[in-house]
């Protein structure tokens, strides 16, 4: 159904949910310039450009990427920090493609992971063609107490910046019309107000991220949505399972390693590492009797296979890798960007 390329060569395999375009595909690698349109802002020229996903950690901004591409590719869960690195989705329309990328959330560091995240999502600031702060409206108080943060990351940006006010479908009029004058005047950027659950002022936000996009060829094929190897999000969909069936600590204490992918099998064969701090968490994941980490397997091959369209076997291994959220060489294997100072 899908026009399917090897993993190792560093494409991908497209969500088998993408029931807009007829060969959605996935891949790794940079943008490059690849047509699309002429110099200028003319009539028929193309625009083209990245946009940072940027806001508190839990404010929508991974349930508004989903919704603007039509498809899940980033992780969602009620629970906070849900996004550890930046995912990074392509939507094209008839004359612009925007490449979104989806940031950790903006929170105060308590460890060298911390740290990490947050450094990332500076640098995808700094580099953005656009910006766009999502804010919570069912929690006006925590946006306005987090503002010095926003400031911070925001202080070298000298390009286009919007706002969302998200999350209206369950906040009252007041506290919405309070929290986008609040971001209207500290950010002094326009202020959308939308729903990314129920895809209300998408279109609109839409239009406005496309008018601030710069003159510039596409950088993806028109059919690419996703910027990352498969791997990447079989390992997120794993981390995403984590977080639905697990509490409290271990599903923020442990990371997950895709160690082989082979699809010359059939099924697909898949062994998946899952990293924890401590042993105490190696044994709550694996359960007893290996219960626990039997049912978090099934789960996960699931999506995965929902996600490939084809049929998966899926292996998970539990090892130590202790204090790994501390430790810059581990962070570093695990791709993290770390910090060199402060």
């Amino acid at each position: 159904m899908f026009n399917r390329m090897s993993q190792h060569s560093g494409t991908a395999v497209p969500p088998a949910a993408a029931t807009n375009r007829s060969e959605a595909k996935v891949s790794e690698g940079e943008g490059r310039a690849v047509g699309g349109g002429e110099e200028g802002r003319g009539v028929g020229a193309s625009l083209a450009g990245y946009v940072a996903l940027i806001g508190r950690p839990n404010t929508g901004k991974s349930t508004l990427l989903n919704a603007i591409l039509g498809e899940k590719l980033s992780i969602v869960s009620p629970h906070a920090q849900t996004t550890w690195q930046a995912v990074i989705g392509i939507h094209t329309g008839a004359r612009s493609q925007m490449i979104f990328v989806d940031t950790p959330g903006l929170l105060e560091p308590r460890d060298l992971l911390h740290r990490s995240m947050l450094e990332a999502a500076r640098a995808t600031v700094d580099s953005a063609d656009v910006v766009l702060v999502l804010v919570d409206a069912t929690r006006p108080r925590h946006e306005m107490d987090a503002a010095d943060r926003l400031r911070d990351v925001l202080q070298r940006r000298k390009g286009p910046i919007l706002v969302a006010v998200n999350k209206i479908d369950c906040a009252s009029e007041a506290a919405i019309a309070a929290l986008a004058q609040w971001a209207g005047e500290t950010l002094g950027a326009r202020v959308h107000r939308i729903s990314a659950r129920a895809r209300n002022g998408i279109e609109e936000l839409v239009r406005e991220i496309e008018a601030a996009l710069p003159p510039m060829p596409f950088l993806y094929p028109n059919d690419q949505i996703a910027a990352q190897p498969v791997r990447f999000f079989v390992a997120e969909l794993i981390r995403e399972t984590l977080l639905e069936q697990f509490r409290q600590e271990i599903p923020y204490s442990t990371w997950c390693v895709i160690d082989a992918y082979d699809e010359s099998r059939s099924p697909i064969s898949i062994r998946a590492i899952l990293y924890a701090e401590q042993n105490s968490q190696k044994g709550i994941l694996i359960g007893e009797g290996g219960r626990a980490i039997k049912e978090l397997g099934i789960a996960a091959r699931e999506k995965i296979e929902r996600f490939i369209g084809e049929r998966v076997f899926l292996e998970l291994r539990v090892k130590v890798a202790q204090g790994w959220r501390q430790k810059a060489r581990q962070l570093h294997r695990f791709g993290f960007r770390v910090p060199t100072a402060g």
